[in-house]
């Protein structure tokens, strides 16, 4: 099967896509994230960048407008430096790296930057059409319209992958089974195109009408939804208001009266201790604030003139120490007379009902910040007496049942206190209000009512009224992650954590109740105001379209649309299980809007998500295994028929872990140690083969720095991996095992030298190898072995790893005899030291000496013992240029002391400049040096390899840019 290459098929700027995609964890306002809360988002960075580079041709593709390999690297680089590159900025003595172009979150707000993406895409179509190419941007957007393939992924959970689809000008398709994800993207890409450009139509804006006023996008929308958040507010307050009483302040204050923040409960037991029986706290921390100079804790205050003894709490500021946690994974023990107990008996109380909740202070606005009050008791006695009239009486299930029933909370009632759930009924059924209101209000502003529904597809008042009401509703959502008793307070940030902190519903001891009509965290207006911000600047260049669709079994979609997913991983997470909490709530509020996605007092069709749950199969964990690999089996099946020919399929692969099997050999009859292969690498590359597909590429897709080491003393890996497939042929032929390894010593070395070419960092480059390794192995309809039987893809995983450290140990070849020396001593004994002996016989089978190693500066020997020189010891006034020995070696090493400890970039570029044609053998000493240090898990000093290289773009920009200014600075001389 023919086709023309993309871009993702041959090489990405990673490094700018991974460092922006790591940032993207500290963007919060106007975030598509924030919305809602989905579990294991992909980063829209990356989302961004694999579906451009899908779409985009990589220029080898057109020999005859880029004949040259130069002209082709020159062309693919610009197309890199679109997508993302890394520029370094100098402020106050300071250099801080950024990244700019496709992939930057504060790029994309440049309409110039976006279109210009466009504008490539559309090239790529009209050259392939024989077209010219469309420039202006209103006709590559008509063109991208008519010609563009449309883009689905039928797993769009949090729908990261089809809202920048849209952002790039294509027609953007999503469907899940689960209802609220389908929420969740229908709110991202399929609402705001619709009433793109209009103006608000809330009351206020009425009257101050301007007809010179331009809304642009979803503006309006925005505003609209601000506004009729702000009046389900108010109405809350006057119904509910009275269960938020205001709190007196300090004497010093004046005794004025201020708003309360959130109040802080600890759970309670009874003592089992009959000589104390007294109600005891169950506290993880006692702490209030560890901000700097604003330290409070609580302190417990033990009465024991009264039977059982009676505890109350006291706040205290300034310096001191808090008690220690009185509840741990060990137990608890009581604060009063000091009995400890096990967990067991905690649970038992909780399951017999009889677990308890106190007050352990109050947290208010303060004049100068958050003031910390001990607990008053009309404000416990008015949280007691509230009657709830309504409750989620749903079950907690699977994931979301691994802790909390363990102490009776086996009901989503349980999760919240009475005051919570009276908070969130009312502003759920406020939703229902609002949106009357916002239909009357509609019409008056004169815009036509068909009485059509959002979800039938209507587009004038009745449908507006909808959309606006299902962003309230959202926001109740919003307001209930904020707003359980599983929320904990965070003394370094003073707020409330929200519910799902991680990918489970943890127990918590002590809990913060905030109150939602206050003006800071965990309040309802600050959760409107999240949505907003995100609707405003939502892209609304084409239309979306989803649906609640089982993708193992749909046949909705046909031929030619370019798939693009994250399927969910095995076990990982329980997303119908977790997502319930919201569904509750959603179903109350929107049901009447949304009859097909909240008609079931559950989620519907857990049964037949596409997770490996061992619990829907009586316990089996085989069972559940086969479950999910059948129905991934049967998915990627169904996108294999609706592949677009011209285009590949992209699948993200949530990464896990590399496991090594000594029992498998790499070459027949002979096992090897140090085979590395994964399991999840193989259930999804076996599935993906067997649909048909052959595998093109596999690109690495970080969410740390690639320089960080992580506290596991590993480097940072990929926290998923892109794959690229296309169809295979059906008229593919078989190859035997010895035809598979022939060719991929063949055609591996010319990928990886590509990939080096691009600068991609030696942390990334085992997994992206897979790709062009498995694309020779899926090129075949099967590998046979020498017995007949067909060569599973764990033995291949592992030929392709063998080929990767032969083709790194080839380039030793272009090394000097000392560097040969020192790679080989280092994979040995690191920089500890080794016997003198074992050095000098070393030394001559490379064709040097001890001596000459001391005297190159690589060697320190004595006392028959030889040691590598740490780079804290390399000679800081180093100049190459003087050096009468220059090795490689030592080249790496000073470079890498610059960066690290030296003068970062601008020093290493200096040195850059001066070593001629080492330097680029220093570049491919430390791709080798990483690889050592990655099998040897020695992390430490494998980030500083991997740093020279990523760094390596701007070293070389420097060093270019010295050597410019050195003929100069001669003249001047």
């Amino acid at each position: 099967m023919t086709y023309r290459k993309k871009l993702i098929e041959v090489a990405l700027p990673l490094e700018a896509i991974n460092q922006e995609s790591a940032r993207e964890k500290s963007i919060r306002h106007g975030h598509p994230s924030t919305l809602h809360l989905w579990w294991a988002r992909r980063p829209l960075a990356a989302c961004r960048a694999v579906l451009f580079a899908s779409l985009v041709d990589d220029p080898s593709s057109y020999p005859d407008k880029f004949p040259t390999e130069e002209e082709q690297e020159k062309e693919r680089q610009r197309l890199h430096d679109l997508i993302g590159r890394i520029e370094n900025i100098e402020t106050r003595g300071k250099s801080t790296q950024t990244v700019r172009g496709l992939v930057s979150w504060d790029d994309i707000t440049n309409t110039s930057v976006v279109e210009e993406a466009q504008r490539e895409i559309a090239r790529c179509l009209a050259w392939e059409k024989g077209d010219e190419p469309p420039t202006k941007p209103e006709e590559v957007a008509e063109y991208l319209s008519k010609h563009a393939p449309p883009i689905y992924d039928p797993f769009c959970g949090g729908g990261s992958i089809p809202l920048e689809a849209q952002r790039l000008g294509l027609e953007a398709h999503g469907s899940d089974i689960n209802p609220v994800a389908v929420l969740i993207t229908k709110a991202l890409i399929e609402i705001p195109p619709k009433f793109a450009n209009l103006p608000p139509v809330n009351p206020d804006y009425r009257k101050n009408y301007l007809k010179t006023k331009t809304w642009y996008g979803a503006q309006g929308l925005a505003e609209d939804v601000r506004y009729y958040g702000q009046w389900m507010r108010e109405q809350a307050f006057k119904r509910i208001g009275y269960l938020y009483p205001k709190v007196n302040l300090s004497q010093e204050s004046g005794d004025a009266k201020a708003t309360v923040i959130a109040w802080l409960w600890a759970r309670t037991v009874k003592c089992p201790n009959p000589v104390c029986g007294c109600q005891m706290p169950l506290v993880r921390s006692f702490e209030l604030s560890t901000k700097k100079g604003k330290e409070a804790w609580v302190e417990p205050i033990i009465n024991r003139s009264q039977q059982p003894p009676v505890v109350s709490f006291q706040v205290k500021s300034g310096k001191g120490k808090p008690l220690n946690e009185t509840v741990s994974r060990k137990g608890a023990i009581c604060i009063s007379c000091s009995t400890p107990m096990p967990l067991d008996y905690v649970r038992a109380e909780g399951k017999a009902g009889v677990m308890g909740a106190k007050l352990m202070a109050i947290v208010a606005q303060g004049q100068g910040g958050r003031a910390y009050l001990p607990p008053n008791e009309e404000h416990e006695k008015i949280a007691a007496s509230v009657k709830p009239e309504w409750k989620p009486e749903t079950e907690l299930v699977g994931k979301a049942a691994v802790n909390v029933p363990l102490y009776g909370m086996t009901k989503y009632a349980d999760l919240f206190s009475l005051r919570q759930l009276v908070a969130l009924t009312t502003f759920s059924d406020l939703v229902r209000e609002a949106r009357e209101k916002i239909l009357s209000d509609a019409v008056a502003f004169e815009i036509p009512d068909d009485s059509l529904p959002l979800c039938k597809g209507g587009k004038n008042a009745t449908a507006y009224a909808d959309a606006v009401a299902t962003y309230l509703a959202l926001a109740v959502d919003r307001l209930s992650d904020r707003n359980s008793t599983i929320c904990s307070w965070d003394t370094g940030r003073d707020s409330t954590r929200n519910t799902f902190a991680r990918q489970a519903i943890p127990m918590t001891w002590d809990f913060a109740e905030a109150n939602p009509l206050s003006e800071s965290t965990g309040n309802f207006i600050g959760a409107v105001d999240w949505i907003a911000k995100v609707i405003e600047i939502s892209p609304c260049r084409t239309q979306g379209f989803v649906q609640r669709i089982d993708a193992t079994k749909s046949e909705i979609y046909a031929k030619s649309i370019v798939v693009s997913t994250d399927p969910p991983y095995y076990d990982n997470i329980g997303y119908a299980d977790l997502s319930e909490f919201f569904y509750v709530w959603l179903r109350r509020s929107l049901s009447f809007i949304y009859p097909d996605l909240f008609s079931t007092i559950i989620i519907p069709d857990k049964e037949r998500e596409l997770v490996a749950t061992p619990y829907r199969f009586g316990g089996s964990k085989q069972k559940a295994k086969e479950f999910f690999e059948t129905g991934l089996g049967e998915t990627f099946k169904r996108m294999r028929e609706m592949a677009h020919d011209g285009y590949p399929l992209t699948v993200y692969y949530a990464f896990k872990q590399t496991e090594t099997d000594d029992e498998v050999s790499l070459t027949e009859g002979k096992g090897n140690g140090d085979s590395r292969a994964s399991t999840g690498w193989e259930t999804m590359l076996e599935g993906l083969i067997k649909a048909g597909f052959t595998i093109t590429g596999t690109w690495p897709m970080r969410t740390e720095l690639s320089n960080r080491t992580i506290a596991s003393g590993t480097n940072a890996l990929a926290s998923s991996i892109a794959l690229v497939c296309r169809p295979r042929s059906e008229t593919a032929p078989s190859a035997t095992r010895r035809q598979f390894v022939n060719i991929l010593k063949r055609e591996l070395p010319d990928a990886l030298q590509k990939l080096q070419q691009g600068n991609i960092a030696p942390v990334d480059l085992a997994q992206a190898s897979i790709g062009p390794g498995m694309e020779i192995y899926s090129r075949y309809s099967k590998v046979l072995e020498s017995d007949g039987k067909r060569m599973p893809v764990r033995i291949a995983l592992q030929l392709i790893n063998q080929t990767l450290d032969e083709f790194l140990a080839e380039q030793e070849g272009e090394f000097d005899a000392e560097t040969c020396f020192a790679l080989i001593w280092f994979e040995q004994h690191t920089f500890n030291e080794g016997l003198f002996g074992d050095a000098e016989t070393l030394s001559k089978a490379k064709n040097t000496a001890v001596q000459g190693l001391v005297d190159a500066g690589i060697l320190t020997a004595k006392a028959g013992k030889v040691r590598l020189l740490r780079r804290d010891e390399l000679p800081k006034n180093w100049n190459p240029q003087t050096d009468n020995r220059l090795t490689v070696w030592e080249a790496t090493q000073h470079m890498i002391r610059e960066l690290q400890d030296g003068a970062g970039n601008q020093g290493a570029a200096n040195l850059l400049s001066q070593l001629g044609t080492i330097g680029e053998a220093a570049r491919e000493l430390a791709y080798r040096l990483y690889n050592i240090c990655d099998r040897k898990g020695w992390a430490a000093e494998g980030v500083a390899y991997n740093s020279l290289v990523i760094s390596w773009p701007e070293i070389s920009r420097l060093a270019a840019e010295t050597e410019e200014s050195t003929p100069l600075q001669m003249a001047l001389l």
